[in-house]
This record gives C-alpha cells, structure tokens and sequence, in this order.
C-alpha cells in the first residue's frame, strides 16, 4: 500500500488555468482522510506552492512542500525548512553574464517576489502567473543579490536557450545542476539537487521507503522522482522520455488524471 503522494503542479496537479481541479481536490482530502500524505514538489518557490498547499490542508494531514526542485523541505503542520541547500555566491558573476543578454534573462526570489530587470519580459510574467506572485523591477540584478540563492532561473526562446543550456552545463558541471524545468526555464540549482535526491532525505527522515511512493509529473525535472519512485507515474500529457521512464501512464491533467490514479491504486484498495 502506498502511504507518500509526490505531485508535481504544473501540468499535473493543476489545469490549465492552474488551479488544482475539484475532482482531484476533493479525491486527494479524501485519500489523506485514509492516511495517504501529500508532498507537493515542484520547481517553484515556496511561496508559490503554499495557497496550493493550503488547499489540500497539508498542514492538518502532514504533508510537505518540496519547492525549488528540491532545494527546500518545509513541513506543513510545524511551517518549518527542514532541509535547503543554496547556490554558492562565487559563481553569480557567470550566471549575470551569461543570463543577461539581449536574448535572456535572470531572475530569482526575495520575500514574496520574483525579482528582475525585465519585468516586462513574456516569460517572466509566466513565471509571475505560475506562482500568483508579484514582480520586482531591479536596475541591476548582480548588485542586488549578495546573499545565498536557493536558485536562479534564466528564460528565453527555447532554441536559444537549449544552447545557452549546453554552454553552461559544460561550464559549471561541477559545481552547479543546470537544466530546462519547461523549453523556455533554464534552472540553476546547487549541484546536485533534484527531486529524487530531497526525497531520499524526506523518506529517511519520515520512516518510508521509496517502494511506499508513488509519484506524478509530466516534465524533465519531474524524471528522476518517477525514476526513483515505487511507482512512478506520467501524465497522459507528459513529456515523452517522462513517459518511457514511468511505471504507469494516467489521464492528463485536464482529465483529473491524478485524481484517477489515487482512486486506483489508493482509494480502490482499501478494504
């Protein structure tokens, strides 16, 4: 019996408008009324998982908020950061470099805010509307930032980026994990990060065993929590190396397919 839900959000939890669907809601305060916990883990910042989290009353059942890729835990029934790991300032020179240009563009988080130098820009808006929050302009992003970061993310035209994506993985393989969360996101994580791995300290901590897991997402960054999962499961809309890599393939995210794969294979085998 699985006893840990991981959810991506975008493009598996939510919909289209990103708004976690009422089936899937009301299956998912079901399945935590039998004891299933939730781990929302996606690439976003905390704060843009949390109104989400709240929906899902996380903090009532014990559940988690994986955000940044797997940067930071929080436990939702005590809102502490049970695990985070930032980027290392020394390297922020060649992410301003090589993230702002003509045709790209660096952000990062502060407070509740998605801060920049181009506010304007058509991708960084999305990334506003994802998260439900807000845009600081910055007249210089490199001389704002001092502090550690859990990440940066730098956007542009996907073929461009896919690029700039080589270019800078060769660069800074050793110390830094860069990769594209969607065609148009190029994330910069500390080395190492991902969802599989935070989740390997999550279950260690808690008492599961990945064989306990199950997990849903549809992206490239959603590959190694399927890989690493006891079942791991794709979107009908996922990508598809996420799909050849999961164990078992559900409706889309328009469809409520995490809804129907909970009432599969949680819900329906409860005696």
């Amino acid at each position: 019996m699985y006893k840990l839900l991981v959810l991506d959000l975008d493009g598996t939890l939510t919909n289209s408008k990103k708004e976690i669907p009422e089936h899937n809601l009301n299956t998912l305060l079901r399945a935590q009324e039998k004891g299933l916990r939730i781990v929302l883990a996606s690439g976003r910042p905390t704060y843009g998982i949390t109104p989400l989290a709240e929906q899902l009353q996380l903090e009532r059942f014990g559940g988690y908020i994986l955000s940044f890729n797997g940067g930071q835990i929080i436990d939702c029934q005590t809102n502490k950061v049970i695990y985070e790991t930032v980027l290392d300032p020394a390297h922020y020179d060649y992410l301003y470099e090589q993230g702002n240009t003509d045709d790209f563009k660096i952000i990062s988080y502060e407070d509740n805010y998605i801060v920049g130098e181009d506010i304007e820009n058509e991708y960084i808006k999305y990334e506003a509307f994802l998260n439900k929050m807000p845009l600081k302009k910055v007249e210089n992003f490199r001389k704002h930032f001092n502090c550690p970061l859990p990440k940066c993310l730098v956007v542009g035209e996907p073929t461009k980026l896919a690029e700039l994506e080589k270019k800078m993985h060769e660069k800074l393989k050793d110390v830094m994990s860069v990769y594209r969360s969607e065609p148009f996101f190029l994330e910069l994580l500390p080395l190492g990060i991902d969802k599989a791995k935070s989740l390997a300290v999550l279950l260690e901590r808690i008492g599961l065993t990945r064989e306990e897991m199950m997990a849903c997402g549809d992206g490239f960054n959603d590959l190694s929590m399927i890989q690493f999962a006891g079942m791991g499961v794709a979107m009908a809309n996922a990508q598809d190396v996420v799909k050849e890599a999961a164990d078992h393939i559900t409706a889309s995210n328009e469809e409520c397919g995490v809804a129907k794969v909970v009432e599969e294979f949680f819900l329906n085998r409860i005696s």
